[in-house]
C-alpha cells in the first residue's frame, strides 16, 4: 500500500477519478507500482488498472512487483514516449503522477490518452511547478531550473486536446494537481 503522501494522492484520486468497484483506470509512468496496486485493491476483482512505464528494464521491474502482490487485476504495459499504447476506449480513469513534465510532445501523448478514455472519462494529472520560470519548449521542462510543469500550461495544453477542465491548482509548495474530463458526446 502507499504510505504518507502517495497515500493523499490515492485519496484524492479516488475521489476526483469518480473511481470505485469495478472503474478501469491506468497509472501513466506508473514507478514503482504502488499506486497501481492501491487502486487495484480499490477497484476490486471486476475492475482493471493498466500499469504503464517506459523501457524494458523498468517494464520488467514492474512486472515483478505487481507479479509478487496478491493482486490479479493489474496488467503492465510497455508505453512510448508519444502515446500510452493502451486499447482505444479502454478506460473510465487516467491519470500521471509526476509525468506529464516529462512529455517532449504533449499534444502527442494528449491525443492518445484521449483515445484511450472512454466518454466522460477523466484524466487526473499530478506534477510539480518549476522552482524558476517554465521552459516555452517542453522537451526544457525535464531539466534545470525549468524542471518542472505549471498548471496553468497542463490545463490550457489538455484544454487544446479537446478536454474540458474541471479544476486546476497549485497547492502549498510547487504541488500542481489538475482534472479534466473527455465529453460525453465524443
Amino acid at each position: 500500500m502507499a504510505c504518507g503522501q502517495e497515500k493523499e494522492d490515492v485519496s484524492w484520486l479516488i475521489d476526483v477519478l469518480k473511481l470505485s468497484e469495478g472503474s478501469v483506470v491506468a497509472d501513466i509512468g506508473a514507478g514503482d507500482g504502488s499506486i497501481s496496486l492501491a487502486l487495484a485493491e480499490h477497484v476490486g476483482s471486476e475492475g482493471r488498472v493498466y500499469s504503464t512505464e517506459l523501457g524494458a528494464d523498468s517494464v520488467e521491474y514492474l512486472r515483478e512487483v505487481v507479479d509478487s502482490a496478491p493482486v490479479s487485476n493489474v496488467t503492465v504495459l510497455e508505453g512510448h514516449p508519444t502515446r500510452t499504447n493502451l486499447p482505444e476506449g479502454c478506460c473510465n480513469a487516467l491519470f500521471l503522477r509526476r509525468v506529464y513534465h516529462h512529455f517532449k510532445d504533449p499534444a502527442a501523448m494528449n491525443e492518445s490518452m484521449w483515445q484511450a478514455l472512454k466518454p466522460g472519462g477523466r484524466l487526473a494529472v499530478i506534477d510539480f511547478a518549476p522552482r524558476g520560470g517554465e521552459s516555452g519548449d517542453p522537451e526544457g521542462r525535464a531539466t534545470g531550473d525549468h524542471h518542472g510543469v505549471t498548471a496553468e500550461t497542463v490545463a490550457g495544453e489538455l484544454r487544446q486536446a479537446g478536454f474540458t477542465v474541471i479544476s486546476s491548482e497549485q497547492r502549498s509548495g510547487r504541488d500542481v494537481y489538475v482534472v479534466v474530463r473527455k465529453p460525453d458526446d465524443s
